[in-house]
């Protein structure tokens, strides 16, 4: 056990090495003076024996050291040795210190607080067991227009999905549902967002109640028994984490659910909004569970073992061409796609996210070599120290280690204050990030810790190598010779720090490309015009249970009253109905086709938005009529198989028609009816982010069963359209309390939400790019005003021959622009390639937008002449008989 002998020593060298270094000088003391004694004793005199003992004992000091090199801990006192020399040197020039310490912080923080959110959000393992073998399968569609994508499944196909192929273990289904949630006891009723789940979803994905159980093959039946999972939030909001709400009924709908069980609180699948569980057969209709051409499913699968997701899914796609060929009067798919899991889950924010880590990436390599120039400079003023200190001994690799030392330390203490900065902005990010999905495992953990230390060793390691290897290159006469002038003497540096600052400017040049992209992208977006009124609209969304308002009567009767007492609230100027309002998402289409013209060959059927409203719509929210004429009070009454369309639906389908009489029949559900077109509208966004959809608009009064469900009112207001908010929620609940309202919103607070995202991209990507932009202006200064400080005696001499002073001015403000030429040039090139990579989340902008070029450029240019001219100004004022005094 000699290694363990070996550990013992080591850690006694190193916890008793003060004791250990006296033992070792009295040691070395008493041969020292036993080997005198010897010569003593030979007949030397006390002086002779004492110089003959060191002679042959050595030097004492030298002896010392080399004893103690067995003690294996001389690379941790060399270390110490550097890291105290280090914060000495780094203490004479606090300024140069807190500057560079500064620069690192912003830039390791927020490259920090980026990666742990990336690394959350889109790295991290799903919480499910195996969750590699999890996928998404979709309906294959092919749009003519987009291209290929993946759609949502219809309940018949999953079904027989599962049933007929062998390539996943299982296969589960979930689809959004929504429920008013009555209060039991004093408890005020609220919209609560659910969902519904095959029996088997959470065994699929592998989760376990915390209570109680999962939903069982018999109670996910259309006619079974209604029973209910809760999600931990709510049992914890509304039901106080009680266990004994087990067995007992809530009520959804005004129908009683038994809670079956409540899931662990990490299970926020598909995201955090779901409060809710139900069977999935029950959130169906009986007819439209049949059906292969409803699309409103999605499908998660697990992977047999063995079985890689290509080929299950071509098992899936064979038998979904059988189903298509069944049912060719529906839209059904050809085949099937899949998609893993965790991509499906983080689809809409991996672009922005990897968007936001490059541009911190190149902050961060900004700020390096900003640090770097400063390291150059700093080193160019200690090029004599260092050629003496080397002349006397000091190895090149010693100094340089010194060096990076120095620079280790600038970047540790820039990281560690990095690391604080970066708890708080990912605080900030993760609150103010709107939809984020997984937001929940978003936490500062081992992995972000070994990140930041790896990002301080690679900054130290980018930021100082450079400059401490150029700093040694050269002999102590070649640094005493190079010391001694001013005039040119510098000139390898000054081209290093000049590529540097080249650099510097190239990264800075792409990140105002991109923000400026962004920016004017999400100014488009704040600035779209929906096609109708925006200001002024207040939007109340409610939900009629179907159980209580089972017949076209009551629901007639019931939004008559509520148009009636909000119309004669004071403030209002007009109200109306609409089942989802302008800007306010998709919400599902119908499928339809033209009586007279041949059926799709393909699986893409004709189809259109579909919206519910009353007849006083279009003119409360001003939309205008484009030909023909809207609903009349009487058809809002009745069913009168009337539609209205919009500009984008007549041209798409009836190009160069009049469209006016022309009918359309629509399949709801298992019924096809004849729609007679009696109008055509302006254009509305159902999203500003996209583009506008055919849309066709039927009358919400007219008891359109397969149309009623959530219901706006929108009214448009003579006063704060906010101010309103309590006396419509007053008249709701006169009529009836147990509705809840929900997504009480100005026009205006629909755009700011539906933007938010897009927003908080640009205003980050922005805030990093000025501050790239003044970190270049201030390397330019710095590098400018280094080099002007080398040329004084040069300059003085040129103007004591007669050369002007704006002669020097222009010569030295050339001589700053020369690099930021260069980097612009090259920083464009990469702002086209980077402005292409982020095409996918531009809106209304080009990837080369000539203005927002034209603007970064103006931006970079001005910064760069004023960071010039203020050391050109400098240098064009220099006295020549003090600059020469000087040298």
């Amino acid at each position: 056990m000699r290694w363990l002998e070996r550990v013992r020593i080591a850690l006694r060298m190193l916890f008793h090495r003060q004791a250990e270094a006296a033992r070792l000088q009295d040691e070395l003391q008493f041969h020292l003076e036993q080997q005198i004694n010897e010569n003593a004793a030979r007949g030397l005199t006390p002086d002779e024996a004492r110089r003959a003992a060191i002679r042959s004992f050595g030097n004492p000091g030298l002896v010392r050291e080399q004893a103690r090199s067995t003690w294996n801990w001389n690379w941790l006192e060399t270390l110490l040795r550097d890291v105290r020399y280090g914060m000495r040197t780094l203490m004479r020039s606090p300024g140069f210190t807190l500057v560079s310490v500064l620069v690192l912080m912003l830039g390791i923080g927020a490259t920090t607080s980026l990666f742990t959110i990336v690394r959350a959000v889109l790295l991290k393992p799903l919480p499910f067991p195996d969750s590699d073998k999890l996928v998404m399968v979709y309906e294959h569609f092919r749009d003519p227009s987009s291209g290929t994508y993946f759609n949502v499944v219809s309940a018949a196909d999953f079904v027989d999905w599962r049933r007929q192929t062998h390539g996943f273990e299982d296969m589960a289904a979930w689809r959004r549902y929504g429920f008013n949630l009555t209060g039991v006891h004093a408890e005020l009723p609220e919209v609560v967002e659910a969902a519904g789940g095959s029996y088997n979803l959470f065994s699929v994905l592998g989760v376990r109640p915390v209570l109680g159980r999962t939903f069982t093959a018999d109670e996910d039946r259309l006619e079974a028994g209604h029973v209910v999972m809760l999600t931990w939030s709510l049992f914890q909001r509304r039901f106080a984490g009680d266990p004994s709400i087990l067995g007992k009924q809530i009520h959804l709908d005004s129908n009683s659910y038994t809670v079956v069980g409540v899931l662990p609180s990490w299970f926020t699948y598909p995201n955090a909004r779901i409060q809710v569980w139900v069977p999935y057969a029950q959130t169906f209709p009986a007819d439209l569970y049949a059906m292969h051409g409803s699309h409103q499913s999605r499908v998660v699968a697990r992977l047999r073992p063995g079985v890689s997701a290509d080929a299950a899914t071509k098992e899936v796609s064979a038998l979904q061409y059988q189903l298509h060929l069944a049912h060719a009067s529906e839209p059904v798919a050809e085949d099937a796609l899949y998609r893993p899991m965790i991509d499906d889950v983080v689809l809409d924010v991996k672009t922005p996210l990897l968007v936001l880590l490059s541009a911190v990436g190149c902050m961060l390599l900004i700020a390096c070599l900003n640090v770097s120039n400063l390291l150059v400079a700093r080193a160019a003023s200690r090029r004599k120290e260092v050629a003496v200190r080397g002349a006397l001994g000091g190895s090149r690799l010693a100094l340089i280690r010194e060096q990076m030392t120095e620079s280790l330390l600038i970047c540790a203490a820039g990281g560690s204050l990095g690391l604080l900065l970066s708890i708080l902005a990912t605080r900030w990010l993760a609150s103010h990030w709107r939809n984020l999905p997984r937001s929940e495992s978003i936490q500062l953990d081992g992995s972000v810790l070994a990140f930041t230390t790896g990002l301080i060793v690679l900054t130290a390691l980018l930021a100082g190598l450079v400059p401490a290897i150029s700093s040694t290159g050269k002999g102590v006469l070649g640094a005493l010779q190079e010391s001694s002038r001013s005039i040119g003497g510098s000139a390898s540096r000054a081209w290093l720090r000049k590529t540097m600052l080249t650099a510097e400017i190239a990264l800075t040049v792409i990140l105002l490309v991109s923000a400026g992209l962004l920016f004017k992208s999400f100014l488009h977006l704040r600035t779209a015009d929906l096609g109708c009124v925006t200001e002024n609209v207040l939007t109340v969304k409610y939900g009629l249970p179907e159980k209580q308002y089972d017949t076209p009567e009551k629901v007639i009767a019931f939004h008559e009253a509520l148009l009636d007492r909000v119309r004669r609230i004071p403030g209002v100027r007009a109200a109306a109905l609409v089942s989802t309002p302008p800007g306010g998402g998709y919400e599902g289409d119908s499928v339809f086709t033209i009586p007279g013209r041949p059926a799709p060959t393909s699986t893409i059927e004709d189809d259109a938005t579909t919206r519910t409203i009353d007849p006083s719509y279009f003119s409360v929210m001003q939309i205008p009529l484009i030909h023909g004429r809207f609903f009349t009070d009487h058809e809002r009454l009745a069913n009168y198989h009337y539609t209205i369309v919009n500009k984008t639906f007549a041209d798409q389908y009836f190009p160069g028609e009049d469209p006016i009489g022309k009918r359309v029949n629509i399949a709801w559900y298992t019924n096809k009816e004849d729609f007679e077109i009696v109008g055509v509208v302006g254009d509305t966004l159902y999203d500003v982010a996209k583009p506008v959809k055919a849309t066709m608009y039927f009358p919400i009064l007219a008891g359109i069963p397969e149309l009623t469900g959530s219901t706006t009112i929108m009214v448009r207001a003579a006063v704060d359209p906010l101010a309103l908010s309590i006396p419509i929620q007053q008249q709701l609940a006169a009529l009836d309390s147990t509705i809840p309202v929900y997504d009480v919103l100005t026009m205006q607070q629909i755009l700011g939400l539906t933007t938010a995202s897009q927003n908080l991209s640009a205003t980050l990507v922005l805030a990093f790019a000025a501050l790239s932009l003044l970190l270049a202006g201030v390397g330019l200064y710095g590098v400018l005003s280094y080099l002007v400080t080398q040329r004084v005696a040069e300059i003085g001499i040129r103007i004591a021959l007669g050369a002007q002073r704006s002669e020097v001015l222009r010569i030295v403000l050339l001589d700053g622009l020369r690099p930021v030429a260069l980097g612009l040039a090259i920083g464009l090139a990469g702002g086209a390639t980077a402005g292409n990579l982020i095409r996918s989340i531009l809106y209304g902008t080009s990837p080369f937008d000539p203005m927002v070029l034209v603007a970064m450029v103006g931006c970079l240019m001005l910064t760069a002449i004023v960071a010039c001219a203020v050391p050109a100004v400098r240098a064009s004022r220099i006295e020549p008989m003090v600059a020469l005094r000087s040298e």
